[in-house]
């Protein structure tokens, strides 16, 4: 078996300098479209759950069907994240279920909409950085709130997003600020805000340093070079998707995602988790009303889910390769999550510190 945390994960991806785009999954057709596509480069993978995924597949189910892809890609080094956790109990509860990995997203209240203190942020991140390193889990938390420097809007997903006009100090991360939080709360990864959003209308133009700000990424690493960032909202939204979406009977307004280009840059000063979920549902979807608008007689669901399938594992398949992940899942030996608790009591995986487990070759 071959479940990894994403502490160990992204210590390795730092040690070769690439990315390890991560994706959320909500059925058994994402998950095996993901795995697939890292079968073929041989590529370590992060599938990320949502509390939405969690309430529209059920623990249990989604428990089951990681076991399922664990054991049908055994070579393959796999972290289960919970993406987006709102309090200690939806970070401690994904840990009862194997996940290895929990965010505890404290920029917002409890409601997932509301921006909260930061001193708030910092004390429920650190609480739960403690609970999950006793038993040898990651935690990813996050300074600064997504939404669009163009339009001080959030977009929410999965129930997930805040709500209302925000300022600038909000959607951008404070460098020292950042140095604080993460000594404060020991967390293992960092999600930046720096001008993305979820879904896919992120920007209504080509993005460029006034609405996509990747000098915070380098000014953040400038300050914190041992802790991993991580880039949420990141789809790409690519042009060609929107077109053949609404070749076949689509709405998609004329819409920009996050440049791969941008995203390769920010990989180069630090960051080590790339959020991706936008690309695989409108690559999926492109499909299905293909399939639709060629066949209007086909009722199997199957001839529907299959050729979705294939277009997502591409996707993957380009972003595993993109991000210079691809070639990296045999160079892991996944440490199980008690030799990692272990680390964690002795101080040598504080990540202000800078130490890291070792990584087998």
């Amino acid at each position: 078996m071959a479940r990894i945390t994403l502490r160990q994960l992204l210590d390795h991806a730092a040690e070769r300098d690439y990315g390890v785009p991560a994706f959320n999954i909500n059925n058994m057709e994402q998950g095996l479209a993901v795995m697939e596509a890292a079968a073929q480069v041989d590529a370590p993978v992060i599938l990320q759950a949502s509390r939405g995924a969690r309430s529209y597949a059920g623990d249990l189910m989604l428990a089951h069907m990681i076991d399922a892809l664990e054991a049908l890609y055994p070579t393959i080094p796999l972290c289960l994240h919970q993406d987006h956790g709102n309090s200690e109990a939806t970070c401690l509860t994904a840990l009862q279920h194997g996940f290895t990995s929990v965010m505890m997203d404290g920029s917002l209240m409890a409601d997932a909409k509301t921006p909260a203190p930061y001193a708030y942020n910092v004390d429920i991140t650190r609480r739960v950085a403690e609970a999950a390193h006793w038993v040898g889990a990651s935690v990813e938390g996050e300074l600064g709130v997504l939404g669009s420097l163009e339009t001080g809007q959030g977009e929410a997903e999965d129930g997930h997003g805040a709500e209302g006009v925000l300022s600038l100090d909000q959607l951008c991360t404070d460098p020292d600020q950042a140095l604080d939080f993460v000594a404060a709360t020991r967390v293992d990864a960092l999600a930046i805000a720096m001008g993305t959003s979820h879904g896919a209308y992120k920007f209504s133009r080509q993005p460029d340093g006034d609405i996509l700000a990747m000098d915070v990424v380098e000014a953040i690493h400038e300050r914190l070079s041992n802790t991993h960032l991580v880039m949420h909202g990141s789809s790409s939204v690519p042009q060609e998707l929107q077109d053949l979406f609404n070749a076949y009977g689509g709405r998609m307004p004329r819409t920009w995602g996050v440049p791969v280009d941008e995203i390769v840059r920010g990989i180069r000063f630090g960051v080590r988790k790339i959020n991706i979920d936008t690309d695989c549902r409108l690559a999926m979807a492109v499909q299905f009303r293909k399939t639709a608008t060629e066949n209007p007689a086909e009722f199997d669901p199957r001839k529907f889910l299959k050729p979705a399938m294939d277009a997502m594992k591409a996707l993957c398949r380009d972003r595993f390769e993109q991000f210079g992940a691809a070639g990296n899942a045999s160079r892991i030996t996944p440490l199980p999550m008690a030799a990692m608790a272990k680390r964690y009591a002795t101080g040598a995986l504080d990540p202000h510190l800078g130490s890291t487990p070792v990584a087998a070759e």
